[in-house]
């Protein structure tokens, strides 16, 4: 008898947890026991537990802010662009001549450049990353597809391990035409951050092109010469400068606030 009223305190016991709490219990531990057979026999494909616990989102529309080559945020939803790897906002390349350029930066201001000629971006949902940033695939308004720009024009790369070689044919146009990254010599994305995965964020907490928070995008910069000036979306040297926290430089969220701090506007 009290082995009966045993059994009926634990099934009351189960009966009382939430069926999501159990499901994502079950999830949880089905991804690990997969990763685990992963590693052992690397004949699975990779599971991602964001995907197994996040809802999937509606498309996003809207005006972006450009994170790196790869990255933009809208409406500050994170939005890593579908089958491409672009150069990381630290990496550097080689020209023709072989002299070093800052080609994570160039790859960014030339998305920058590209969104701004035809505004709001739209983007449809194709899963979570393993940072549990929507991944998408985005277009302009007037219908360009945005990876497939920045892969032709050499700015970006296809990325095969998740595009399945959807962006190799404006690749090897790129490649062809020697433009973007393909004008010098360069390494790629993927292989640059695990070389680098040591020395800290590839992509700093404030972006280059826009910043964590959509309405606070005014860069206060200071200049080689110490003088603080400040610079709006759309102006001349916006997409290209940089901020940098631990030399006193940060995010405005109103030209009077950074007016009220010490800081000028830019003249152009």
């Amino acid at each position: 008898m009290k082995q009966f009223g045993a059994k009926r305190a634990r099934a009351s016991r189960w009966a009382s947890v939430p069926l999501r709490l159990v499901l994502v219990t079950v999830a949880a531990a089905s991804a690990l026991v997969t990763q685990f057979v992963m590693h052992n026999t690397g004949s699975l494909p990779e599971i991602n537990l964001q995907n197994l616990i996040k809802p999937k989102p509606v498309a996003i529309g809207g005006v972006a802010s450009v994170i790196d080559g790869d990255t933009i945020e809208v409406h500050g939803q994170r939005i890593r662009l579908n089958g491409i790897d672009a150069p990381e906002s630290r990496q550097y390349c080689d020209d023709a001549k072989g002299f070093e350029y800052p080609c994570g930066r160039r790859s960014a201001q030339a998305l920058d450049e590209f969104l701004a000629a035809s505004r709001p971006v739209h983007c449809s949902f194709v899963t979570w990353d393993r940072y549990g940033r929507f991944v998408g695939d985005c277009t302009r308004s007037d219908g360009a597809n945005v990876a497939a720009w920045m892969a032709e024009h050499g700015e970006a790369l296809d990325w095969p391990k998740y595009s399945h070689g959807e962006y190799a044919p404006q690749q090897s146009k790129a490649s062809a035409a020697k433009v973007g990254l393909w004008v010098g010599s360069f390494q790629a994305p993927w292989d640059w951050r695990a070389q680098h995965s040591d020395d800290g964020p590839t992509t700093a907490p404030l972006s280059v092109l826009g910043s964590g928070n959509a309405g606070c995008n005014i860069k206060g910069n200071i200049s080689a010469e110490g003088e603080r000036i400040y610079h709006v979306p759309g102006q001349k040297y916006y997409s290209v400068t940089l901020i940098s926290p631990a030399k006193g430089e940060r995010w405005f969220c109103s030209e009077a606030e950074a007016v009220a701090a010490g800081w000028r506007r830019s003249k152009r």
